[in-house]
């Protein structure tokens, strides 16, 4: 019987394989090679392959493929077209590599797991090399589909209100995160993170499609997101503590809500709206949705749902900031206790307020799980 030794893994050998199934070809040109052959200009062409988040490279180093000189000419037609304009090649060739850079690590960490775990001999690199040539035509074609769809729902917005401005326009903006995230990372080991950081991203996901609000992005134990209507956000924020409380393996969650006139640039979300949000999450108790002065406005008649007034609180850019809690509301609210809506009402300025003094009032309301009604006192006549 033969005792030689199993010939080891080239790792140069397969790593040069794979690359030309996923550059599509040879590396072969250097950067002045591909600025000849596209048609654009050198630095321009380095400003662009440092924009997708790619390590620069010298001038006579041969790293690009037919593929890069193609994909470069066509980029500069959907620039001289009027498709993207000239000011914001760049921006967009940024978000382009940020996003498909995270979605590529995912991937291959996903194609790694499925070599090693099933019957792929993993000293063999033609086997692990037709395994990624097989895979690969699905994965862009589900992306493809994905990206349609996307585009077509974004597309309906857009033709439902051919009117707005859907760069800057109202939105209601959320934030919603795992409460003490950071004790509980210093006591479960990383598989046990995963699973955690796994679930709440797919209650996440779910609830947020589900009441047609968008995922602007996940921001470590935190989601941030918009919807169209304070009805749907308030729907998502509620929804999302409901179901973290109900799974045993999830800690609890605390969210911010406010509405206003908000910037989208690029997937993203800007402006001082997005900062009250995410200010009113900081200082929200477990399992407590607090909302802004607008959003209040907006919800106040919604008959499935209370507000009850905070007192004032000072946080970061707010000196003198008065959230409500958004809670839903009880089937027979009667009594004192429906009185909630009223103070809403006050705390907007849509009533005449009572006599009652307005610190003592919400100080009586510490806790947010606390169901003792304000005291209310009769108005002299």
């Amino acid at each position: 019987m033969s005792t030689d030794p199993e010939p080891e893994l080239s790792y140069d050998s397969l790593q040069q394989r794979l690359e030309r199934i996923l550059l599509g070809g040879r590396r072969k040109y250097t950067r002045l090679d591909v600025a000849a052959k596209s048609g654009v200009p050198e630095e321009r062409s380095r400003r662009i392959w440092r924009a997708l988040g790619f390590a620069g490279v010298s001038d006579d180093e041969v790293v690009f493929t037919d593929a890069d000189i193609e994909a470069i000419r066509i980029a500069d037609q959907l620039v001289r077209s009027g498709v993207v304009p000239a000011d914001l090649e760049l921006s967009v060739t940024r978000v382009l590599g940020q996003h498909l850079s995270r979605l590529a690590e995912w991937q291959v960490h996903m194609l790694w797991n499925l070599i090693t775990e099933n019957a792929v001999d993993g000293q063999n690199e033609r086997q692990i090399a037709r395994l990624v040539e097989a895979v690969l035509p699905e994965l862009e074609q589900v992306q493809n589909f994905v990206w349609r769809r996307h585009l077509a729902a974004y597309a309906g917005r857009a033709l439902a209100a051919p009117d707005e401005d859907l760069e800057t326009r109202a939105q209601c903006v959320g934030f919603v995160d795992m409460v003490g995230y950071t004790r509980m990372t210093r006591r479960i080991d990383e598989a046990e993170l995963s699973e955690v950081l796994d679930r709440f991203e797919a209650v996440v996901t779910e609830v947020i499609a589900e009441r047609r609000g968008r995922v602007v992005k996940m921001i470590g134990d935190e989601v941030l997101f918009v919807a169209d209507t304070a009805v749907d956000a308030a729907e998502i924020a509620l929804t999302l503590t409901e179901r973290t409380d109900a799974d045993k393996d999830l800690p609890a969650v605390r969210g911010g809500l406010a509405a206003g006139r908000v910037l989208n640039r690029f997937g993203d979300v800007y402006g001082s709206v997005v900062n009250l949000a995410s200010r009113l999450t900081s200082v929200a108790r477990p399992g407590t949705i607090l909302v802004d002065r607008e959003l209040a406005t907006e919800l106040d008649g919604e008959p499935g749902y209370e507000l009850r007034v905070r007192r004032p609180i000072a946080v970061r850019g707010y000196s003198r900031l008065r959230p409500a809690a958004l809670r839903r509301a009880r089937e027979q609210p009667g009594g004192l206790f429906a009185s909630s809506q009223q103070l809403a009402a006050e705390m907007l300025g849509l009533t005449p307020p009572s006599t009652e003094d307005p610190e003592t009032e919400s100080s009586e309301d510490t806790e947010p799980d606390s169901t003792t009604p304000p005291r209310r006192r009769r108005r002299r006549r």
